[in-house]
């Protein structure tokens, strides 16, 4: 299977003014097999797929088209998933690239590692195509920006600033680069200050009611807002609740 689309393609998606490929996806996985069938659904779903069978030529893909999502395995030939990751979140031009991860490693460290490290979702080995494509569209979904009648700009803390509709956080003036999952979450909170929330309730409000998982996702992605975001964030954990902010 060809594993990229020509760009004269007229069935090719649209670019946005930014240059990012609207519908694109960048699978990096070793395995031609699972790669083939990963990209003949998400084609059926209308989504253009590039493939890569290593990390490093994932990051050159991912650098180039500017997809809306990444496929990622975690056992790499070159620099395994994990690394692939860390260095998409480190980079301001793709920190914010939804990642999912398609890996045989189902342990539970591995899953705390792939959370930790932004992961917007985690998938293991063996798996049904039907539910990989309904997640990515699941994850996409939760990225569409605000409404522009709801308040989209929210100040907490010592000068951070949410700015929902443009989906930046910044710290006087300089920004804070968050993964996709972590930036949905502290805006959810922003949008509920004072009130203190569930971890049910964070997952309903930011994964939606669909996610399946266990809720101490909701504690990684704290644990790593905490980190980037510094002490000045005024996220308190709720004992027997969840979490508060404001």
């Amino acid at each position: 299977m060809s594993n990229v689309a020509n760009a004269s393609d007229p069935t090719s998606p649209a670019m946005t003014s930014a240059g990012k490929d609207e519908r694109t996806v960048v699978i990096v996985e070793d395995d031609p097999n699972i790669a083939d069938l990963v990209d003949l659904y998400l084609r059926e779903a209308g989504f253009r797929v590039l493939q890569a069978a290593g990390g490093e030529r994932g990051l050159e893909l991912i650098i180039q088209h500017r997809p809306v999502l990444c496929v990622l395995d975690v056992g790499l030939p070159d620099i395994d998933g994990f690394e692939v990751c860390r260095r998409i979140r480190s980079t301001p031009a793709t920190a914010a690239l939804p990642v999912l991860f398609l890996t045989a490693r189902d342990g539970e460290i591995d899953r705390v590692l792939g959370l930790e490290l932004g992961a917007d979702d985690y998938v293991t080995k063996p798996f049904s195509p039907r539910e990989l494509v309904a997640r990515v569209k699941a994850i996409l979904r939760r990225g569409v920006t605000a409404p522009a009648a709801e308040q989209t700009t929210f100040e907490i803390g010592d000068g951070i600033v949410i700015d929902v509709a443009r989906r930046e956080v910044r710290i006087g003036s300089g920004p804070v680069a968050l993964a996709t999952k972590e930036f949905d979450l502290l805006a959810h909170l922003a949008r509920n200050q004072g009130i203190a929330l569930s971890r049910q309730q964070l997952l309903d409000g930011v994964w939606g009611a669909d996610w399946v998982g266990d809720d101490r996702t909701v504690d990684v992605h704290v644990r790593q807002l905490r980190k980037k975001v510094g002490d000045d964030l005024p996220l308190a954990t709720v004992w027997g609740v969840g979490y508060r902010l404001g």
